[in-house]
């Protein structure tokens, strides 16, 4: 993982004000969530993780603290969220 994603993640989780859990964070190549991607998932790079989420309450503030906080990747699914500090435009896409 690379340290800057890692200290923004706990920057955010501070902001939030709960405790996270990460629940999927760097991933080598071969992990099969990785495998089909030609160049590797934001995963690979170190710069991504997904946090557990119970409500939506969690949900919500999560989104919005990391919005505010420049995250360019948010993924929504039904209990995690995905952040990720890609160098492209923002994209928000739900699972």
């Amino acid at each position: 993982m690379q340290y800057s994603f890692l200290e923004r993640l706990d920057i955010l989780r501070h902001r939030c004000g709960f405790a996270f859990t990460i629940t999927s964070g760097y991933r080598d190549q071969s992990h099969p969530a990785e495998a089909s991607k030609a160049k590797g998932g934001r995963h690979t790079q170190g710069i991504a993780a997904d946090i557990a989420v119970t409500n939506s309450v969690e949900r919500y503030r999560i989104i919005n603290t990391a919005m505010r906080m420049g995250f360019n990747g948010i993924g929504v699914a039904g209990n995690f969220i995905h952040v990720d500090d890609r160098n492209t435009a923002p994209v928000l896409w739900t699972y």
